[in-house]
């Protein structure tokens, strides 16, 4: 049975010892947002647009080619597309009848007809282990000349990431910002008896597997900037300390071992320093501690009340975190340097787990919140104080943590479509998808994949 138990577990632990789519019709112009603005003919989503239409693209599934692959190949590019928070993928029961003559070239009278302003076509070729993928995207106002192509070779089991690298590569095209797909997700997962683990893996829920390798309890997962390491808190030595081991596992390093609390550990984003909470003088306060030695370097917050949870701002200039100084759990934020820190929180009467955007030039968080009854997830814009709900009547949703490029947010629910990690638009758009069913908490998505 899913259970949440989210980083506001670690507060309360201290407590107890001290808006709607615009749909094109079939045939008609170009989405509103999307403009030639060089002169070059490129398709420019405008990203900036709150109530931006979302450009209907068609995916066919290929009609020649390894029929296994090609499906394998088909349900991924849709996925990514439809996840990726610009786009509307086509039903395929309105396709033209005649794809298998087509093949990987394009009709435009006849995908106009349907609808679509993009299409993707690809064609994979496998000879014994080895597989070749050739990728085509169109847009019908173009022309029957591909405005992207790639061919992709190596082995049958690259099948997934090329077709992620082609999906990326075609959102840069429309956008000018490079999608999330390929990163990877870490959380905590129940193990066997009262143990818990530390899992990670790709973005769409695919490819799981234990970090951690001990029957003991971790929690708190928290990738480092480059991807290559998590930090993680672990009771192997009774005490919950902190460890750091490598992404793809294997045997982790001890860097905090301080009486208490080591918890909650978020990435400096030079990777050089980690934010945590320790509680080695009673009290749990935010301490700034060195990535390599685990050697304090300052302490951010001092007072009697409790203070967790930390999150750094993608600048490094500011942290957020969680205190009751106010007499319930609120988000705060803070100079790294230190400082007096703000309360932001404004909803609610239970605020916890905040995670900054790290996508450039903005000052936005997500956060977990709720005023009595079930927890959701909402998004805090720190310069205009708008706030939007990503969730709503789902059951109970947690630990969120956003995409590496800021456009989308992961989260553990439990919600009677499944329990596990979900991934919706960061603009409160569009349904969630499951893509983890099971345990989740801790939910920290890493960072973008290497192009």
């Amino acid at each position: 049975m899913f259970s949440i138990r989210t980083r506001r577990t670690v507060a309360i632990i201290a407590f107890a010892v001290g808006g709607a789519l615009l749909l094109p019709a079939p045939g008609a112009a170009q989405p509103k947002d999307a403009k030639n603005d060089d002169g070059s003919g490129d398709v420019v989503i405008d990203v900036t647009k709150p109530n931006r239409t979302k450009y209907p693209i068609a995916i066919p599934l290929a009609s020649s080619g390894d029929s296994k692959t090609s499906k394998e190949i088909h349900d991924v590019a849709n996925f990514d597309m439809g996840v990726a928070g610009w786009f509307r993928v086509l039903d395929s029961s309105g396709f033209p009848s005649d794809l298998k003559s087509e093949g990987t070239s394009m009709d435009p009278a006849a995908w106009k007809g349907v609808g679509a302003f993009g299409v993707v076509k690809y064609r994979s070729v496998v000879s014994g282990r080895r597989l070749t993928i050739t990728f085509k995207l169109y847009e019908i106002e173009k022309g029957a000349s591909p405005v992207l192509q790639k061919t992709y070779k190596g082995s049958k089991k690259d099948a997934r990431a090329f077709t992620h690298s082609f999906c990326n590569l075609m959102v840069k095209h429309f956008t000018g910002e490079l999608g999330f797909f390929g990163s990877k997700i870490t959380f905590a997962s129940k193990g066997r008896s009262s143990s818990k683990r530390i899992m990670a893996m790709d973005f769409d829920g695919h490819k799981a597997y234990s970090v951690s390798r001990n029957r003991y309890v971790n929690i708190l997962p928290a990738f480092s900037p480059d991807g290559s390491k998590i930090a993680y808190t672990s009771y192997m030595r009774d005490n919950p300390d902190l460890y750091v081991a490598s992404s793809g596992g294997g045997r982790p390093k001890r860097i905090s071992k301080r009486y208490g609390m080591n918890t909650g550990a978020t990435w400096s984003p030079d990777g050089s320093k980690i934010a945590l909470t320790l509680s080695k003088d009673g009290n749990p306060e935010i301490y700034i501690i060195s990535a390599k030695s685990g050697k304090i370097i300052k302490r951010i917050t001092k007072n009697r009340h409790i203070d967790t949870s930390p999150s750094w701002s993608p600048d490094g200039k500011e942290l957020a975190f969680v205190s009751d100084r106010q007499g319930s759990p609120q988000i705060f934020v803070v100079s790294a340097s230190g400082g007096s820190p703000k309360k932001v929180s404004k909803n609610g009467n239970y605020n916890t787990t905040p995670q900054w955007s790290p996508a450039s030039g903005q000052r936005r968080l997500v956060y977990t919140t709720s005023d009595g009854g079930a927890f959701d997830i909402v998004t805090l814009d720190l310069e205009n104080g708008k706030m939007k709900r990503i969730t709503m009547n789902e059951g109970n949703n947690e630990e969120p943590s956003f995409a590496p490029n800021g456009r989308a947010v992961a989260f553990a629910s439990s919600r009677k479509g499944g329990s596990g990690i979900y991934i919706a638009n960061a603009d409160g758009t569009g349904d969630a998808k499951l893509v983890y069913r099971g345990s989740a908490t801790s939910v920290d998505w890493g960072p973008a994949p290497k192009q």
